[in-house]
């Protein structure tokens, strides 16, 4: 008993020498090592990660594993007991016992994070103990924004209105993005982008700008441009302007010939002008009452991207139509109708005057009646002052000349004289 108790020292100093201390860089013996020469390495979503681990030396029996963080909260990644073929994670050389490089396929944001390649070896109870690890590799995520999409709104506008365009991208990580807008080509000021981050940790972007559509904005775009650490070049996304721009027509109509003889054709000319879209309709009416017309051409593209068009209707000049009101009706864009009207107006080549309606001839013969009274009121008056004049004359030379201071007969006279005068 007395010898058991003096080799049981020794017996323990023997045991603490074959459990060796494990840590960073841990070797079994004095020549096991394991290596990850990759610091940091940088992967982007989609890609396949590769991670180096080379070990050297012998540490006896047991796996080499890789495990993501260190601690309670680390996760294997790789365990060579456990076969998974759905697995994204693989070996590059199967059956090495020196190179634990590992593949991982289809990187995601959550794939972010150290990765330790760790020496296991059997315990004294057959379970697999801790024997020492690599420096660990940190891994960055980087993910690419999707290519931007830009929008407009719904409904058309007319020139001079300021309307909302919106560029979005998502996916993205880091979230450092950069927008800039432009209209052919030209730089616009927009509001500061907002970016967002989304359950899978990437990020989404979206940027807001006004736009105050012109009349030459047919042919125009605006351009949204993104920069992103992960792109080697700017995305792009644009958007035509054409999509929201509405500009009305001007409408206008021509008589020809104006005025028309009479039983002759008067044709009516509907002249659109600078209109887009090209989508329009057009109608003639005769005092209302839909008439047949035909388009000379379909819509015709002038400068700037905009449109003109012209119809034309035929109509007999007949006296019955004299005054009547020709009218051009113009939808366009399912708008609300436009109009513009002419009238037909019928000459009277027999007298070579001009025929006017009937309520032109009432009232010329109004006019007439009116001056055939005020002249013949006005050669009455003339004829009475002749008379008047005359009889005063007459009564002067049946007076006496010397006694004509002295007698009362002048002053009968001159009130007869007022009589006429006041029946005038």
């Amino acid at each position: 008993m007395v010898l058991v108790a003096q080799e049981l020292p020794l017996v323990c100093l023997m045991l603490l020498l074959l459990r060796r201390e494990p840590g960073v860089d841990a070797q079994a013996g004095q020549d096991f090592t394991v290596q990850q020469p990759q610091a940091k390495v940088t992967v982007t979503v989609g890609e396949t990660l590769t991670l180096d681990c080379i070990t050297s030396g012998d540490a006896g029996p047991g796996p080499v594993m890789w495990l993501k963080g260190w601690g309670s909260g680390s996760k294997t990644v790789y365990d060579p007991n456990i076969e998974d073929p759905s697995s994204r994670v693989t070996r590059a050389v199967n059956g090495s016992d020196t190179n634990f490089t590992i593949h991982i396929r289809n990187v995601q944001p959550e794939d972010m994070g150290t990765y330790y390649c760790v020496k296991f070896v059997k315990g004294m109870t057959g379970a697999d103990e801790f024997f020492g690890r690599g420096s660990g590799t940190e891994v960055t995520v980087q993910a690419k924004p999707s290519p931007p999409l830009v929008s407009g709104p719904e409904q058309r506008a007319r020139p001079d209105k300021s309307v909302p365009f919106t560029c979005t991208t998502g996916g993205f990580f880091p979230d450092k993005i950069d927008v800039k807008w432009s209209k052919n080509g030209n730089p616009m000021t927009a509001q500061p982008p907002q970016v967002t981050q989304s359950r899978m940790k990437t990020y989404n972007m979206s940027s807001t700008v006004q736009v105050t559509l012109q009349k030459d904005d047919a042919r125009s775009q605006i351009t949204c441009e993104v920069t992103h650490p992960t792109l080697p070049a700017p995305l792009q996304g644009s958007f035509q302007l054409s999509r929201v721009l509405r500009v009305p027509p001007s409408v206008e109509v021509r008589a020809e010939p104006s005025p028309a003889e009479v039983n002759k054709t008067v044709a009516f000319t509907c002249l659109l002008k600078e209109f887009y879209p090209a989508k329009v309709s057009i109608s003639w009416l005769e005092n209302g009452i839909r008439i047949k017309g035909q388009n000379l051409s379909g819509p015709l593209e002038v400068s700037r991207g905009l449109f003109e068009l012209r119809s034309r209707v035929e109509v007999q000049a007949t006296e019955e139509k004299n005054g009547s009101t020709i009218t051009c009706r113009v939808v366009h864009d399912g708008q609300a109708p436009a109009n513009d009207s002419a009238v037909l107006w019928i000459s009277n080549t027999a007298q070579g005057g001009f025929q006017m309606d009937k309520g032109a001839n009432v009232l010329s013969s109004l006019l007439l009646l009116s001056m055939g009274v005020l002249l013949e009121k006005g050669l009455l008056g003339g004829l009475l002052f002749f008379l008047f004049k005359r009889m005063n004359r007459k009564a002067s030379e049946m007076l006496p000349y010397p006694a004509a201071p002295q007698s009362p007969a002048p002053a009968v006279g001159s009130q007869g004289l007022a009589t006429v005068s006041s029946d005038l």
